[in-house]
């Protein structure tokens, strides 16, 4: 085993250029959209200079989360590549320390810092992130649902029922360009009613403008036609939450009550896993930045290994995007869509690594 200090050298080593990258990845991003918000701010006559650059930093953080394990890649080998330009490694390795014992500080490093940005990080970028949308609407005026169309499904006294929507306002509460269409007890269509906008009340919906089309009868137009749900304000509410504003420790309770009121769950869920397997990617960053980092200056090759480490990061995330699709899409369980990629990314740097040194 290495020693304690040489231990701290090298996780205090790597720590602070973990961090100082993510900085650079932060004050960058925080740049671009104070800009952009800038860019906007022409038409909106309450958007002042402090107030724009305060909404910038409230956004910046969500956005940051996103880049963090590019961060901890380009940090992991600038940190790797300055230990061998010093020829730190190289004494290191005439030591008799193994390529393990050097990565192990930084892979207990990188641990901690991924539970910090799960169980801190997330949930203060997610209150930010709510509150600059709030700032954001009142500034340039409401926005249309993020999410396309709305899909709700509802069982009531009147039987089931699915609620299509091109639009929504007030929280999902008040719907736009409605279609329902209503099934009996037994899974039989009953009618399908079209409706200009529909209001959430206490117990049912507020339809106006509505036809009312029935098999085998002519179409009755009604002025306001009311249908009885079980859903509540919150449950509607919630299921046009993004999952990006959900802090980490609120998503396992959404999600049930999002699947109790007969919603899909399955975004929370799949965020949620995402974000508890979080550290198991930023170690497989890790793992993949010492695969092309750890090569020793004097054989040459720099800037292939730094090529080939962003190549593999970007396949990695890639590969990270799909799988999180097919989770979406259902054709994967939420852990298995939540886990894979950072399993996946850490066996690649494991066999690559046996492969270098064991041969």
């Amino acid at each position: 085993m290495i020693g304690r200090t040489f231990s701290l050298y090298l996780a205090g080593r790597f720590a602070r250029t973990v961090l100082a990258a993510f900085g650079f990845v932060f004050a960058l991003i925080y740049a671009v959209d104070l800009v952009e918000m800038l860019r906007r701010s022409g038409d909106a006559p309450k958007a002042t200079a402090p107030l724009l650059a305060a909404l910038s930093f409230l956004r910046t953080p969500a956005v940051a989360e996103q880049a963090l394990p590019f961060a901890v890649l380009f940090g992991s080998m600038i940190a790797f590549l300055n230990l061998s330009r010093k020829l730190e490694l190289v004494v290191a390795r005439a030591a008799g320390v193994s390529v393990w014992q050097i990565l192990a500080p930084p892979l207990l490093v990188i641990l901690l810092l991924g539970a910090v940005s799960v169980g801190i990080y997330n949930p203060a970028s997610s209150w930010m992130k709510q509150r600059s949308d709030a700032i954001e609407t009142s500034v340039f005026g409401g926005r249309s649902n993020p999410w396309g169309d709305v899909w709700l499904r509802q069982k009531s006294v009147d039987g089931h029922a699915i609620i299509h929507a091109h639009g929504k306002e007030e929280s999902g509460t008040r719907l736009r360009d409605v279609e329902i269409f209503n099934f009996d007890d037994h899974g039989d269509f009953v009618e399908r009613i079209d409706a200009v906008s529909g209001d959430l009340r206490d117990g049912y919906w507020e339809l106006h403008d509505a036809k009312v089309v029935t098999p085998g009868f002519e179409t009755l137009p009604a002025s306001t036609y009311l249908l009885a749900t079980s859903l509540t304000r919150d449950e509607v509410a919630q299921a046009f939450v993004a999952p990006e504003t959900v802090s980490f420790w609120s998503l396992p309770g959404l999600a049930d009550r999002t699947a109790r009121a007969g919603l899909d769950p399955t975004a929370y869920r799949l965020k949620f896993q995402e974000l508890l397997a979080r550290p198991v990617l930023l170690a497989a960053m890790v793992l993949v930045a010492a695969c092309f980092s750890l090569r020793l200056f004097r054989m040459g090759g720099v800037e292939v290994m730094v090529s080939g480490g962003v190549a593999a990061g970007f396949v990695l995330y890639v590969v990270t995007k799909v799988i999180n699709d097919l989770g979406e899409a259902g054709f994967m369980s939420a852990v298995a869509a939540g886990w894979a990629p950072g399993l996946v990314g850490c066996l690649f740097g494991v066999y690559v690594l046996l492969h270098q040194e064991d041969g």
